[in-house]
């Protein structure tokens, strides 16, 4: 489904090691009194380098599975001389924390979508509501002059260099009470992530959104803090939702993608022949995930209904008409002008 971007990263591995000779090797920039945990970078020393990787999923997500694949390649395609840790469930920090600390070098790799607009701007486009027709329609855009332009941004104003990415299953709003149309949204309490545009659209809709942080989203769910939350459903799995919501509402109101992100100075201080390496690895973790995307989404479905929750169908283009005047109002001209190349594909 991702065929160009693994191209890509395949032949970015091949010419790096086409410029390299064999013996590079990486020393330690780590400033972490523990050395076997500390952030190591660099070329000349030979000793072991340690990143870290820290995301929300937890171990059985998607994203965590892939990610210990991703650092077992790495592993086998370095005879051990980097080493990725993985933090799963916010070990590190929530997302925006662990962006943060990958800009100071405190961590090294982070899976982010959206949020980076904080930085990058056209990063928004990743999960504009009602941008994408479907998940087809979105892999074009990633795949393509889109993709490229995201891609370039995040590098040169966040400081990461997208690795491999994830598509998403489309975002979903779950709730005790069944929403067929955004007047069902009055009074409706809901959570988003910190993301403005997010925000603004649902308040729109006629809902009353609020950022909050997703490992505090179940809590305040069960104490009535809020009435409901949107995410796709391997998150809504992974987060236990199913035991404190009981209807998802097919709203499909975001078709985004998330990347795997390095800091640019980390892989950067790394020598050739490991840069080499790490695209290497990154082209055959995008296959893997590839391929368990396409098998666990449906599972995750089916068990959502077996755990006993209704997916309750919703009239989209009304959600879609009342989002629109949100979504325009908020996109700078440049946000726009990456839209409308967005609905110039087929």
């Amino acid at each position: 489904m991702k065929k160009s971007f693994r191209v890509l990263s395949l032949m970015l591995a091949i010419l790096l090691i086409a410029l390299v000779g064999v013996g590079c090797a990486g020393n330690d920039a780590g400033d972490s009194n523990d050395k076997e945990d500390a952030t190591q970078t660099g070329e000349g020393s030979g000793e072991k380098i340690v990143w870290k990787l820290g995301h929300l999923g937890n171990e059985d997500h998607i994203w965590n599975k892939t990610a210990l694949k991703f650092a077992e390649l790495v592993d086998e395609k370095t005879d051990g001389q980097l080493e990725i840790k993985v933090y799963p469930n916010e070990q590190l920090g929530n997302e925006i924390d662990t962006i943060n600390m990958v800009q100071a070098g405190t961590a090294d790799m982070v899976i982010s979508g959206e949020s980076m607009q904080n930085w990058a701007p056209k990063t928004a486009l990743m999960a504009v509501p009602y941008a994408f027709k479907s998940t087809e329609h979105m892999v074009k855009a990633i795949e393509g002059e889109v993709g490229e332009e995201i891609s370039a941004e995040i590098e040169k104003k966040v400081g990461l260099i997208p690795l491999y990415y994830h598509a998403r299953a489309p975002r979903n709003l779950t709730s005790n009470e069944p929403i067929s149309k955004p007047e069902d949204l009055k009074g409706f309490k809901m959570r988003v992530p910190n993301v403005p545009l997010f925000l603004d659209a649902w308040k729109e809709a006629g809902a009353n959104p609020q950022a909050m942080a997703f490992n505090e989203v179940f809590t305040a769910i069960q104490q009535a803090v809020i009435d409901g939350q949107e995410n796709p459903v391997d998150l809504i799995h992974s987060a236990g939702f199913y035991e404190i919501q009981k209807y998802v509402n097919e709203t499909e109101h975001v078709h985004g993608w998330v990347y795997v992100l390095v800091g640019k100075k980390q892989f950067e201080a790394l020598s050739e022949e490991l840069k080499a390496a790490v695209l290497e690895a990154a082209a055959e973790a995008q296959i893997f995930g590839d391929e368990l995307f396409e098998e666990e989404i449906t599972g995750y479905i089916e068990d959502l209904k077996a755990k006993g929750m209704t997916f309750h169908p919703v009239d989209k283009e009304a959600f879609r008409a009342a989002m629109e005047p949100a979504v325009m109002a908020k996109l700078t001209d440049d946000q726009k002008a990456l839209l409308e190349k967005i609905s110039e594909l087929e």
